[in-house]
Order: structure tokens, then sequence, then C-alpha cells
């Protein structure tokens, strides 16, 4: 309805236009020293991935989307490693393999046969992954001279400016539904504005790995909400996909909810 471009703007705009009203109520300034910095981020952490997860959802549905989105989690691993802001082990390359093992079972033996489209959108999708993924670790170092609300609101307001001249090429193909804009309302002004927000607080005390994590929810939320609202169906096979999925994500973050529970029992 939207397309890909207007509804990528129309949510960095929300989130950017919600981030800068907390800030004006908080009274922070903006940090114009760094931005160039800035300018970077809003293009890799925001620009970029919002347009190609919108443009991936025109191919996919709802649920391999939440599904492919986490791969992101492995990218981010292996950024980290390299700009030595984690560690690469055994563990997360065995999660690694996983992961990718999970997504082809996701794509091949889902609900949806095997097409152009959907490799493309996969494709898509995963590129969208890598980006959000890559950025972690530098968002982690600019945590060390901005605030986390600062950072938000700025990588928002340049990814918003960034995707406009795109969507103002677009607007006159766009239809704005009412269903249409109040999903991207939701998306621009919760998850773009406010999650976002509060992952920007986590990465600040927690690894980029760590923070990336949260990303679990966003598959376990994508797959249930295409069941309840969109009626989209998984077979056996897609399950047996995302729980590798999943398991490869706990395998790289090294999450281990039994050992932490163990070392506060001990006396």
């Amino acid at each position: 309805m939207l397309g890909p471009s207007v509804m990528a703007t129309m949510r960095a705009m929300l989130g950017s236009i919600t981030l800068a009203v907390i800030m004006h109520y908080l009274k922070l300034r903006w940090p114009r020293e760094h931005w160039r910095e800035v300018l970077a981020l809003g293009a890799l952490a925001i620009a970029v991935p919002h347009f190609l997860y919108s443009l991936a959802s025109l191919y996919l549905p709802a649920s391999y989307s939440a599904v492919l989105g986490v791969t992101s989690v492995l990218f981010g691993t292996m950024a980290s490693a390299w700009m030595k802001e984690d560690t690469l082990t055994w563990s997360k390359i065995a999660g690694c393999l996983a992961a990718f093992v999970g997504v082809a079972l996701v794509v091949r033996l889902g609900p949806l046969h095997p097409s152009r489209e959907l490799l493309a959108g996969t494709a898509i999708a995963i590129t969208g992954a890598v980006f959000s993924g890559a950025t972690a670790p530098l968002l982690k170092r600019a945590t060390k001279r901005m605030e986390p609300l600062a950072i938000t609101a700025s990588i928002h307001m340049a990814g918003f400016v960034l995707l406009l001249p795109v969507a103002l090429w677009n607007l006159p193909q766009a239809r704005f539904t009412p269903a249409a804009v109040g999903a991207v309302a939701v998306m621009g002004i919760g998850t773009s504005g406010l999650a976002y927000w509060q992952y920007m607080r986590i990465v600040k005390h927690v690894s980029p790995v760590a923070a990336l994590s949260s990303t679990f929810m966003i598959t376990l939320f994508g797959v249930a909400s295409g069941h309840i609202f969109l009626g989209e169906v998984f077979t056996l096979a897609s399950y047996a996909g995302g729980a590798l999925v999943l398991l490869a994500t706990v395998l790289v973050t090294g999450f281990n909810p039994w050992r932490r529970a163990a070392s506060h029992a001990k006396p």
C-alpha cells in the first residue's frame, strides 16, 4: 500500500519525532559535534535496514521475516569479534552454522513453495540483518561519546533525511489507508522510537551481542502475530528451522538461564 520507501521513511520520521519530544522534555542536547558519526550510523543502522526489511515484506510472510531477522545476532557476533568488542568461540561458530541450516529449512520446507520471489525476499531480509547486526559494535562505541537517547534520536533523524528523497519520488503511488498508517505508527513510535532507545540503553552497559539477544523476542512475537492477525501457516519443518535459529542465537550469546540460577543458589 505505502511502498517500501514511504513506509521506511515514515517509520524513521515517527521514531525521530517521538524521541525528539522526549529529549526536549528531559532537556538533553543534540550531539551536533558528532554529526559525521551520526550520519553514518543513520545510514547503516536505520535507513538501509528499514528500507530492506520493508522491501522484503513485499515477498515474504511476516513469520518468515521474523525468523530471518534474528540472523542479525549472528552478523553482530562476527562484526563484534572483528572489531574487538567481543570474542569468537566454537559455540558461537556452531551457532552460526545452526542458524543458516535453520534459515534453509524455513525457506525451502515452509508453507510457501521456493520461488525466485521467495529467494529474493530472503536475500533482501538477510542483507538487512547484516546491516542491523554489523552496526551493533559501532553503536556500542558511540555510547562512549554520546547519551543513548541522543544517539537514538539523532540516527533516526539522519535516517529520515536520507530516506526522504526516495520516499518523495514514490509518494504518488502510496495509498494511505487507516490500517497502513496505524501499522507504521506502531512501528515508528513503538519499535523505532521507544524500543530502540531501550536497546541503546542496554548496549551502553553490556556487549553488543548480549544486547542483540533481544531479537529473540522479535522472532517469537513476529511468528505469533503472523498467525493471529494474518492467518499465516507454519509447517513442522518451519518450526524446526525457527527452533534451530533460536538455538543458534543461544549458542552465539552464551545465554544459559540454568547456569545463572545455579550461581544464585550457591551459599
